[in-house]
């Protein structure tokens, strides 16, 4: 079997907004070319199905997706441009061309098993469907996630960077909101340290099922967590459904110029005394997101780090 494969031009910096654009557009998964060095860990996690480039990293990156041979690839194409073009709004992302060839079949599902194991944040374990949890792992907060059902696996810094930062602020009485929810991996942590309930809210409708499964998957009640479709910057329906002064908690794993946006249309929704928490955001942009926060009227409690990644926490006071 055939596939029509489609080259990406983009930023090494926006590889991982675009991948998510890309899965709101109906991609099922996307292979990344750049001069950016894998850690050691990157090396043990990921499927590398092409060679990695020599040289210096010059900030672009190629990022190639496929599509059934005989699938009409206009409407998801255009789905992708209309995701693209909405990040524009926020964020550099390069050029994004998009260049179209041909490949024979290959069995992605199947490599990215081989390749995709069971990993701890801490003492919390996610682990795919297809691992098995073994005796000595039942000492650990046990998360099952699945890479590609939604934006989320708990492998990236930004989001254990919000995992940590929920250890230790969730108590039984908290109610959550989770703005950019994708996968649900961080309001499942949340209810499973004992969150008393939470709201996510999402732009793809594909977070709703993905939402769902995982909710499933880790045994979590099914009325523990509500899903709201719709942009709380901009969308008086999604900020009226979402509520204001409700919340103990909230998390924003989303990236820098969306943040700096959104925190005013945020603070609303919280309740005095509570707690924002957000990441995605690289060291330069650190102050940016600190300044915007401030100017919401949030005093900033804690900065954390990994690696290139900034997880900053804010209190209302």
């Amino acid at each position: 079997m055939k596939w029509k494969k489609f080259r990406l031009k983009t930023l090494s910096s926006a590889e991982d907004i675009v991948i998510e654009a890309l899965y709101e557009a109906g991609v099922q998964g996307a292979e990344i070319e750049d001069h950016v060095p894998l850690s050691e860990s990157d090396l043990q996690q990921m499927f590398v199905d092409i060679p990695l480039p020599a040289g210096k990293d010059d900030g672009t990156a190629y990022l190639d997706f496929y599509l059934d041979e005989d699938e009409d690839s206009e409407p998801v194409l255009k789905k992708v441009r209309e995701k693209l073009d909405e990040l524009r709004q926020f964020s550099d992302i390069g050029p994004c061309t998009i260049e179209e060839g041909e490949t024979d079949d290959k069995d992605w599902i199947n490599n990215w098993k081989k390749y995709f194991h069971k990993f701890k944040v801490d003492d919390m374990l996610i682990i795919p469907s297809w691992q098995q949890v073994e005796p000595e792992d039942h000492a650990s907060m046990v998360l099952h996630i699945d890479p590609g059902t939604a934006f989320g696996t708990g492998m990236h810094e930004t989001t254990q960077l919000c995992m940590r930062q929920l250890k230790k602020y969730v108590t039984p009485d908290t109610e959550l909101l989770d703005v950019g929810t994708g996968s649900g991996i961080l309001s499942i942590v949340a209810l499973k340290l004992g969150a008393k309930h939470a709201v996510g809210t999402d732009l793809d409708p594909c977070a709703v099922d993905a939402v769902k499964d995982n909710l499933d998957a880790n045994d979590v009640p099914p009325d523990s967590m509500d899903m709201v479709l719709g942009n709380l910057i901009d969308d008086q329906k999604t900020q009226d459904t979402v509520g204001y002064e409700k919340y103990d908690v909230v998390t924003a794993n989303i990236l820098a110029d969306v943040l700096i946006a959104m925190t005013p249309e945020v603070v609303p929704a919280m309740k005095k005394g509570g707690i924002y928490i957000t990441s995605g955001i690289l060291d330069e942009r650190q102050k940016d997101v600190e300044d915007a926060i401030r100017r919401a009227g949030l005093e900033v409690a804690e900065i954390t780090h990994q690696n290139e990644w900034v997880c900053i926490t804010a209190r209302k006071n």
